[in-house]
């Protein structure tokens, strides 16, 4: 593995790297993981195969590399979202954040592709997803609000839905709080 590689950066936007594993978005928006084409992805990306395989030596390593950077995405838009608030103001935060990453992430449309790949790798994202809202919460109950919450969210994934207010409303009903005042 070169330097480059052993590097991630997901920071510069103009980083060949990260073009790559924009264009991996896209190109698995329309083609699925099974018919990913390095060659779509490197045209996607502008950028040559050699330049891709440079980046990354094989079909596999690019897959890893972008799961990584999608969490990375989801990650750093939570973190943003949330900082400085606390309690439910920081919770609430969170569920809009939630509503608006699931509704504006392009790779949404992977479950109409192959729905088998995706809900494999939600026995990967769920437990993940159930941990971190469980952060987010107090209470005896939180691990039910959590897991509750997850399970909705995944819902409106699989089947999406054009109402960002009621999805919103449902993960707020599942972890027990309401909405603010000023919605």
């Amino acid at each position: 593995m070169t330097a480059e590689r052993a590097t991630p950066d997901f920071g510069d936007d103009t980083s060949t790297r990260r073009r790559i594993l924009s264009a991996t978005t896209e190109v698995l928006a329309r083609s699925g993981q099974t018919k990913l084409s390095l060659s779509d992805v490197a045209m996607q990306a502008g950028v040559s195969r050699p330049t891709l395989y440079r980046w990354f030596a094989s079909k596999e390593e690019l897959l890893d590399a972008f799961g990584a950077y999608e969490q990375h995405m989801f990650d750093s838009g939570l973190s943003t979202a949330t900082a400085g608030l606390r309690g439910n103001e920081k919770l609430d935060a969170a569920l809009r954040f939630i509503v608006q990453f699931q509704q504006s992430y392009s790779g949404v449309r992977v479950i109409d592709i192959e729905p088998e790949v995706v809900i494999a790798q939600l026995t990967r994202v769920i437990p993940v997803m159930r941990t971190r809202l469980e952060r987010l919460l107090q209470g005896p109950n939180r691990s039910v609000k959590a897991a509750t919450a997850t399970r909705v969210a995944v819902s409106h994934y699989i089947v999406r839905a054009d109402d960002d207010d009621a999805f919103l409303a449902q993960l707020r009903h599942a972890v027990g709080i309401k909405a603010p005042a000023r919605d």
